[in-house]
């Protein structure tokens, strides 16, 4: 069992073995005793429309995932808030209103919409926290392994700077201040970075914008000299595009290093092309299914089937212990483009390899 925050080791056999009191299961089997039939309905809202993946991946994968689980008779009541909080608790309230039979939420704020997560709790539907951690009592949590992920930037960072980067300046830009998974995010990037070169300027972005990234990096060319930056840590994808805007629009046209996270079509493209180093590749589809199967699990009363997807343990500023699942990630470079993002489906070597890109796309064997 994983723990975060505060690592505590404890073995698979523990979990196996209590798996049957921690949800109040009367049977052996995690199809004994459901609490419902496949006829369920499962709220999914997801935070915002500018990182293309909750358009493109979460929410299709997701809702073929729970179609798939419960026979074609389970729906999904689908919301996005596009950023914006209040709209986030405007739409789990009309979810609340409406009944459905467990909510799935990657919030916009993760303590603003604590109360909404107790409403729910209070009119008896769980609530799954996905891919950020909401604060409030939920019932399970699955995401990523932010920290790492952070780590694997900043370790990657440092690859690219060579062994002389003790003597390099970085710009760090990082998330918004209202998501906890950019705090971890920037964590594990520290674990790298600090000590083995210097942060001149360091940036939390707000609403992920990649808009506010290049004025942040406009910014920090002014102060720190277009010449003075010999990498950027960008917690993601979107806004790795915007330091890069910014850093063309100073007039460079040798770009230092630059990180991301996501592995979006057009930071790929970017890869390929050098203009950005790296992202990091976290499979969509497993996260997704994994809520799904979640979710179902939950609202069924599969219970050992719900303990064996939520092995991990977190805890948020509210509540200790949370049922987690943490998945892996993978830094994606030139080197393995055809070996995660196509091999799995999330993006055509046709999509990358555009025009503009079929030289840069056959020098690197991606075709």
């Amino acid at each position: 069992m994983r723990r975060i925050a505060m690592s505590v080791a404890v073995s698979t056999m523990a979990v196996s073995l209590t798996a049957c009191g921690a949800l109040n299961v009367s049977g052996g089997s995690d199809t004994a005793s459901p609490t419902k039939g496949d006829d369920l309905t499962v709220g999914l809202l997801l935070p915002e429309k500018a990182n293309t993946r909750y358009e493109q991946f979460d929410h299709p994968i997701f809702e073929k995932k729970v179609t798939d689980l419960t026979g074609g008779r389970g729906t999904v009541e689908y919301a996005n808030a596009e950023a914006s909080a209040s709209k986030q608790a405007g739409q789990m309230q009309k979810m609340i209103d409406d009944r459905v039979d467990v909510i799935v939420l990657d919030a916009v704020d993760a303590h603003a919409i604590a109360g909404s997560v107790k409403k729910a709790k209070d009119a008896g539907i769980p609530v799954i926290a996905y891919d950020r951690l909401a604060e409030g009592p939920i019932d399970a949590y699955i995401s990523f392994d932010n920290e790492l992920v952070g780590e694997v930037q900043g370790r990657s960072l440092l690859e690219a700077l060579g062994p002389d980067a003790a003597a390099d300046t970085i710009v760090m830009m990082n998330g918004a201040p209202t998501d906890p998974n950019a705090r971890q995010f920037k964590a594990g990037a520290l674990t790298e970075l600090a000590g083995n070169l210097r942060i001149g300027a360091e940036y939390d972005t707000e609403d992920w914008k990649p808009e506010n990234a290049e004025k942040n990096m406009a910014e920090a060319i002014a102060k720190l000299g277009a010449d003075g930056i010999d990498g950027v840590y960008s917690a993601n994808d979107g806004m790795a595009g915007g330091v890069i805007e910014a850093l063309k629009a100073a007039g460079v046209t040798e770009l230092p290093p630059v990180t991301g996270q996501d592995a979006d079509l057009a930071a790929v493209q970017r890869i390929v092309s050098g203009e950005q180093y790296m992202s990091v590749y976290k499979s969509y589809p497993q996260e997704a299914e994994s809520a799904a199967e979640m979710a179902v699990a939950r609202v069924q009363g599969k219970d050992i089937q719900f303990d064996a997807l939520t092995a991990d343990r977190v805890d948020s500023p509210t509540d200790k212990d949370i049922p987690a699942q943490l998945v892996t990630v993978v830094a994606l470079t030139k080197k393995n483009i055809k070996d995660t993002v196509v091999a799995d489906g999330i993006h055509e070597v046709s999509d990358i390899c555009t025009a503009a890109y079929k030289a840069d796309c056959a020098a690197i064997g991606l075709k």
